[in-house]
């Protein structure tokens, strides 16, 4: 897929939730999910070695793990969940949870973008409307790995779903974009973006 059939596959998610999101929340699951997705694909060649590594790390009863596990991650964060989306998919019944286990799972650096989106509340919602699953699912289904998405291709596509939710709320997307590039969770997750290719 090129980058405009990545935004429409993703955009489609708005499908599955409008009965239960207004236009206006779209950007709620859609937003942090691409970046979940994101980082799931950045950190997949190494994540089994960063789980192997923090075993034998909380062996040797170390205190400050972060360095090294930045460092077999080859970027500034890292996850020791044991979840990815794959395995995420496998458990059903537990998707809420486990879910939730992954996130908390992220170095606290990125733990530190992702709460800015609130998610907490976005997964509830989803999972007692029946639709966790569903919208997980179409997010695996989509590869954003940086061997086939480059940063500035990424950086692209985010833009482009702002823009269509700004559309989507008839705002002035260049405003709205600019007020939240600099102090919101936008900005953050724009700069997350850049630094997992």
């Amino acid at each position: 897929m090129n980058h405009s059939e990545i935004v429409s596959f993703l955009w489609g998610v708005a499908d599955l939730i409008r009965d239960t999101f207004k236009r206006g929340k779209y950007q709620d699951v859609i937003l942090p999910l691409t970046v979940l997705r994101r980082l799931d694909c950045v950190l997949a060649g190494t994540k089994d070695t960063v789980l192997a590594k923090q075993a034998e790390l909380r062996g040797k009863k170390l205190e400050n793990l972060a360095p090294q596990l930045r460092r077999i991650a080859g970027f500034a964060f890292y996850n020791t969940s044991r979840y990815d989306f794959e395995k995420l998919l496998a458990d059903a019944p537990n998707l809420a949870a486990n879910l939730r286990n992954y996130i908390a799972g992220f170095s606290a650096n990125m733990r530190e973008v992702l709460e800015k989106f609130d998610f907490d509340n976005t997964i509830s919602k989803l999972d007692e409307a029946g639709l966790l699953f569903q919208v997980v699912e179409r997010f695996k289904n989509v590869d954003l790995h940086p061997d086939r998405i480059d940063n500035p291709t990424m950086g692209t596509i985010f833009e482009e779903l702002i823009r269509r939710f700004n559309e989507a709320l008839n705002e002035n997307p260049g405003e709205h974009f600019a007020s939240e590039a600099s102090t919101g969770p936008l900005g953050s997750c724009t700069c997350c973006l850049s630094i997992a290719a």
